[in-house]
């Protein structure tokens, strides 16, 4: 056989297959335009679509759920951001807040240095201890800033605050006014009526000792009454501070004596800066002039550890 023979007939198969299949080309275009197929194609869509509307019913919850659980993902993420953000927020609020009252409680005590007749020293609180038994709280300041044992210590507004109990060159213990060991002599602006001011547990004054005959309405202020005696004897508190106002007053028919119940100018739990009078001399010379916290540390000058550290 020739290679000319082989090659003709290659090209009759394939103008004999191209033929096959233009002519079946020919009958699916005759069949398609058939109304008999036209009808057979119209029930095989009728039967199928159901299976076709379950698939798809499928298909769209599948892509639903998979849609649901990733915007409930980006949710949790983007809670914890918003949860982190808030308590970034808060914590830089109360520490905005925290700057906002030492602000204004430390103008107002320069406003009430410049109205003093006393020289004072400005000083913080670094520590408190606030127990059942005792009312002290611990200044940054002490005895290198001219801070001495007995020295009056005052808040804003003129509140007496307590004295100094124990000092070392950089801190001073203040027996606080609500200390059950503190004891100062109170007058009634309104009536002059003076009594012994102690403290008690939980914060509170009381105004021991009032004559009877004297008028005590509740509301009235009491000072500290600043006594003075013959031979240059005095208080220990200097005049006119501010101990508190008066809540109640009981008064028994049969005794000669009443008593007033106080409620101190501030909140001695939570002050944060006071003044120091350092040039206030009072009290019987020669004697402890305040009931001590404990040992003093003035002959070490270690710094006591405060039972708290105050915020």
């Amino acid at each position: 056989m020739t290679i000319g023979a082989t090659a003709a007939r290659r090209i009759r198969r394939r103008w004999a297959a191209f033929g096959v299949l233009v002519a079946v080309s020919m009958a699916l275009m005759a069949l398609s335009s058939n109304p008999l197929a036209i009808e057979f194609q119209k029930g095989i869509a009728f039967a199928l679509s159901p299976v076709q509307g379950a698939v798809s019913g499928v298909a769209a919850g599948i892509g639903g759920a998979v849609d649901t659980v990733v915007q409930i993902d980006a949710l949790h993420r983007r809670n914890e951001a918003l949860r982190a953000e808030n308590d970034r927020l808060a914590a830089e609020n109360a520490s905005l807040e925290a700057a906002r009252r030492d602000n204004e409680e430390l103008s107002a005590l320069l406003q009430l240095k410049s109205t003093l007749h006393y020289k004072t020293v400005a000083a913080p609180v670094i520590g408190r201890d606030s127990s059942e038994f005792r009312r002290v709280v611990t200044l940054g300041r002490g005895s290198s800033d001219g801070i001495a044992l007995g020295d009056v210590v005052i808040g804003e507004g003129g509140a007496l605050v307590g004295r100094v109990a124990r000092v070392g060159p950089d801190f001073a213990q203040v027996l606080l006014i609500t200390d059950t060991s503190s004891t100062v002599v109170g007058e009634v602006t309104a009536s002059k009526a003076t009594g012994e001011v102690v403290g008690q547990l939980g914060g509170a004054l009381v105004m021991q000792n009032v004559d009877s005959t004297a008028r005590i309405q509740i509301g009235d202020k009491v000072i500290t009454a600043g006594i003075s005696l013959a031979d240059g004897i005095r208080s220990p508190y200097p005049r006119g501070l501010v101990v508190g106002t008066v809540l109640d007053v009981a008064r028994d028919p049969n005794a000669v004596v009443q008593t007033a119940y106080l409620d101190p100018l501030l909140d001695l739990d939570r002050v944060t800066n006071v003044l120091v009078i350092t040039d206030y001399s009072g009290g019987i010379q020669g004697t402890e002039p305040v009931p001590s916290p404990g040992e003093s540390p003035a002959a070490t000058g270690e710094l006591p550890p405060p039972a708290s550290i105050a915020p």
